[in-house]
């Protein structure tokens, strides 16, 4: 324990954050070590991409698993948070490209080895960079143990994961649609997508039936695709089109001939009912095209203009080609109308291009046997989503998957472990690099050009991470790892992919329970984004108020996957919060006597008065309630808690009413009153730490020695011993009494100077027990000059009354204000005491709520009633003898 008397006067967190997340690291604090003795708890990072800056999304994610690491650390697990980050092959090569770009260097032009230098340079300023910004958060990971999905760890385990799935036939290469991103040149996922609302138009056209005059409308938002129809599909119910299902059309501008087919795919109400089929160019058309053995002619290139099956549109763009082909088929009066149509387009979420469907030769996992597992073991509760109704979304992707493209077509991330014999077209699936053809022996071997969706790899990361494939000590100790944190928007991309990828490879699921949250939006509820300009840098809010005020305000009003709201409001109340507990404290260390302590602190329990035994009644709830609110994940919850019970109880209660002690003759007294203040604020700190690591641990250092650090502290448990329902009772009637006494004086505008007379007519026999022993608190919190208690009849008619649970309080009217005032306050009571009343009478009457509500909820509503009922009496009676 520092010199308590040390503490700086005013709370200035940029004197200690720095220097304390120094301290906690080259102690080992984070670093946990695989011990027999402690059950582990372990969460994974989700690394955030190589890519910028981290944003508050950041600072919610990691500051939600902060708090459940630094509870779950203090309450003696092995705790391992390991931290990392992502290279995101597409986005960091796009961002990596255009800052070559800007001066002057040109990706192509330098070749791949050569450009990969440039992107490992980036990746190393910005994993760096990016650690420092979780470290200003406070963010307890263990650095000794970060990864980099890179990094050749994780690399072999990528490696090794293709080549079992390849080699028990669930990675196959072949022909299917997939998002093609026309201006980056390659495929890309659907987490990579950006869907927004375009005006645009249907196209309506003319098909003519081979030999007769009849057509066929057939509507596109795409013409161009035209060129590579194959069929028209009707629905097999539809009497409309069933004399002309097997015949031909005429498919116009190219008049190729394609049938008529009937499939149930088709939208009997929409439209004109008739779909045209491009298998090449629709994932829709390609799964009919399967079904009806259609041939599938791709009639666009990688780069969006169109090839050489699509005849004199040859060389333009996409949307040139849509132009010239509308015009065609208008002058050629095959254009039926056009109709304006809003519709969602899909674009590429970093180039902003549109992506269009194509069908293209990749590398697929086989999903049906990899999602059959997961979903099995998210049904049998072996993998629990918080909120529940999450599971729906993961299900409802699961059920309906389809195979996942895993070949992009970069340069910068996993090069695929696949190699071509140039000399007898043998393909070689290796981990490691083969020297020579296992066919023909020949060593003209050359690699697969593409690389691995990002998805590949950090599907991994739970495993991969401690070691895998190497049976690892870390590996047997801390998996499965225990609660995955993450936002809703990448249950299917990620999570889900995690599930199937640990129980494929490890045999079991990669945790136990998946932490959902929402995204945090501006004061507005708008998105933030740079196009709005309503971003805000987490850093610069720390710089200004101190990493635990941000972390604060995150966690207040936040509930599991639910959207929040940022106000900078919030962030200053939270500044205001830090500030009342550290002047507190001050005040707390100020006024301890080590010697006075230490003589009084084996017999404490026979000096503690009914204050001393309510604080701590009330800390020893709030150690059980947010304990268990911490464990349900409710960690908005638990942080609305501690504020209540730190600001109210703890400050603006316990710590005045000791101050007459404090400050009193009475040794035991004062003794006990200090050992209990020890006690509270050490517990409270503790309870806070999760929350606000920084502030705890600096006041922590100077009042306790129990660990050199509130970090490696044991978190408080409930004590049957700290309860003391007779106190914790006596203790409500004084405070409601003070508390009503001050709003009344603050209704009257009366100074606290100016003292007044308290005659207290007790309800029940402990209320006049629990008025006596609280004397010096109404003489010192109530203005009181003295105390007394009357009869009934012994009160001035115009005496100015209270009325609370434990009795009535009557102040000379003489001491106060006028009578009309008076009766002007007691008429506001008299409503709002009406208000109660009618309130519960109308709840109890209601046979809906009589017949659903359990008994103690009817009972609980009973005892308001009579409550209220009793407290309006007392005041209607008073504002008639005041008359």
């Amino acid at each position: 324990m520092e010199d308590n008397k040390n503490i700086a006067k005013n709370y200035n967190p940029k004197e200690f954050e720095e220097r304390l997340y120094s301290e906690w690291v080259e102690n080992g604090y984070f670093t946990p070590e695989v011990d027999s003795t402690k059950k582990p708890f372990t969460i994974m990072m989700p690394p955030p991409n190589i890519t910028g800056q981290l944003h508050l999304g950041h600072a919610l994610d990691n500051t939600l698993q902060d708090v459940l690491m630094r509870f779950k650390r203090m309450q003696g697990y092995s705790a391992l948070w390991l931290p990392g980050e992502d290279h995101a092959s597409i986005a960091t090569e796009v961002r990596v490209e255009k800052d070559l770009e800007s001066r002057g260097i040109y990706k192509k032009e330098i070749g791949r080895e050569k450009f990969l230098e440039h992107v490992w340079e980036w990746s190393d300023t910005y994993r760096k960079r990016i650690a420092d910004q979780l470290k200003k958060l406070g963010t307890s990971c263990d650095w000794t143990r970060e990864r980099f999905t890179m990094d050749e760890g994780l690399n072999k385990a990528v490696r090794e994961v293709f080549v079992r799935l390849y080699n028990k036939g669930l990675i196959y290469q072949g022909n299917r649609i997939i998002n093609w991103c026309p201006k980056c040149m390659t495929a890309i996922s659907d987490a990579e997508i950006e869907y927004s609302e375009k005006s645009g138009n249907f196209w309506h056209i003319k098909y003519q039936v081979k030999g007769s005059d009849e057509y066929l409308i057939i509507a596109t938002t795409r013409p161009e695709t035209m060129l590579g129809d194959v069929a028209v599909a009707v629905n097999p119910e539809d009497d409309r089109y069933k004399h002309l299902v097997g015949k031909t059309l005429i498919l116009p501008l190219v008049n190729r001939e394609i049938p008529v087919i009937a499939d149930s795919y088709v939208d009997l109400e929409f439209g004109t009912g008739c779909v045209k089929i491009t298998p090449a160019h629709d994932p829709n058309d390609y799964e009919v095209g399967k079904r009806h053995n259609l041939e599938q002619i791709v009639v666009m290139n990688e780069d969006g203009t169109m090839n050489h099956l699509a005849g004199k549109y040859q060389g333009m763009d996409r949307y040139a080609a849509r132009k010239e082909i509308v015009k065609d088929l208008e002058e050629m009066g095959l254009l039926y109308k056009i109709e304006e149509h809003n519709h969602n387009v899909g674009c590429h979420d970093r180039c902003n291009t549109v992506v269009e469907p194509l069908l293209s030769k990749q590398w697929f996992v086989k999903m049906k046997p990899l999602a059959e597992p997961a979903i099995k073991a998210v049904k049998e509760g072996k993998v629990k989503f918080v909120p529940e109704r999450f599971s729906k979304v993961y299900f409802n992707w699961m059920e309906n998957i389809q195979d996942w493209c895993i070949s992009r077509q970069l340069w910068w991330g996993h090069r695929i472990p696949v190699w071509y014999c140039q000399d007898c077209g043998e393909v070689i699936v290796m981990s490691e690099e083969p020297s020579e053809c296992g066919k023909c022996n020949s060593k003209n071997l050359i690699q697969d050009e593409d690389v691995l969706d990002t998805w590949f790899s950090s599907a991994l990361w739970p495993f991969s991470t401690l070691g895998w494939p190497e049976n690892t000590e870390d590996l047997r100790y801390f998996y499965p790892t225990s609660v995955l944190v993450t936002g809703y928007d990448i249950i299917f991309f990620w999570v889900a992919r995690m599930i199937f990828s640990g129980i494929e490879q490890m045999g079991d699921v990669p945790f136990e329970h998946v932490l959902i949250h929402g995204i945090v939006r501006d004061s507005q509820g708008r998105k933030m984004s740079k196009s709005l300009g309503n971003g805000i840098d987490p850093l610069e809010v720390i710089e200004e108020y101190g990493a635990d005020a941000l972390r604060f305000s995150l966690m207040t009003g936040n509930t599991p996957g639910n959207d929040m709201r940022f106000y900078m409001e919030r962030v200053e109340s939270s500044r205001n919060f830090a500030n009342k507990i550290w002047n507190a404290s001050r005040f707390v260390l100020m006024n301890l006597d080590e010697e006075l302590i230490n003589k009084y602190k084996d017999e404490v329990n026979n000096y503690r008065n009914a204050a001393d035994r309510w604080i701590l009644s009330k800390l020893n709830t709030a150690i059980a309630e947010i304990t268990e609110n911490l464990n349900k994940f409710e960690l908005g919850i638990a942080a609305q808690k501690i504020y209540d019970f730190a600001w109210s109880e703890l400050c603006d209660w316990y710590i005045e009413l000791v101050k007459p002690r404090l400050y009193g003759d009475v040794e035991a007294d004062k003794a006990a009153a200090q050992i209990t203040l020890i006690e509270v604020l050490v517990d409270t700190l503790k309870l806070l730490h999760p929350f606000m690591p920084f502030i705890t641990d600096e006041i922590y250092k100077h009042i306790s020695k129990e660990t050199p650090s509130i970090t490696t502290a044991c978190w408080p448990e409930y004590k049957a011993e700290r309860e003391f329902e007779v106190e914790v009772r006596k203790m409500e009637h004084v405070i409601d009494a003070i508390r009503a006494i001050r709003n009344v004086r603050a209704e009257m505008n009366v100074p606290n100077s100016r003292k007044a007379k308290l005659m207290i007519l007790p309800s029940t026999d402990e209320a006049k027990e629990a008025f006596e022993e609280g004397v010096m608190y109404f003489e010192k919190l109530a203005s009181a000059s003295e105390i007394v208690f009357p009869s009934r009849e012994e009160v001035p008619q115009d005496a100015v009354s209270v009325v609370i649970a434990g009795g009535e309080i009557f102040m000379p009217l003489d001491d106060l204000i006028d009578k009309a005032k008076e009766i002007e306050r007691l008429s506001k009571e008299k409503e709002k005491l009406e208000k109660e009343v009618e309130r519960v009478v109308k709840k109890l009457s209601n046979p809906g709520f009589i017949s659903k509500a359990p008994e103690s909820v009817i009972a609980e509503e009973k005892e308001k009633q009579a409550k209220y009922q009793e407290m309006l009496d007392k005041v209607i009676e008073r504002i008639n003898s005041m008359k």
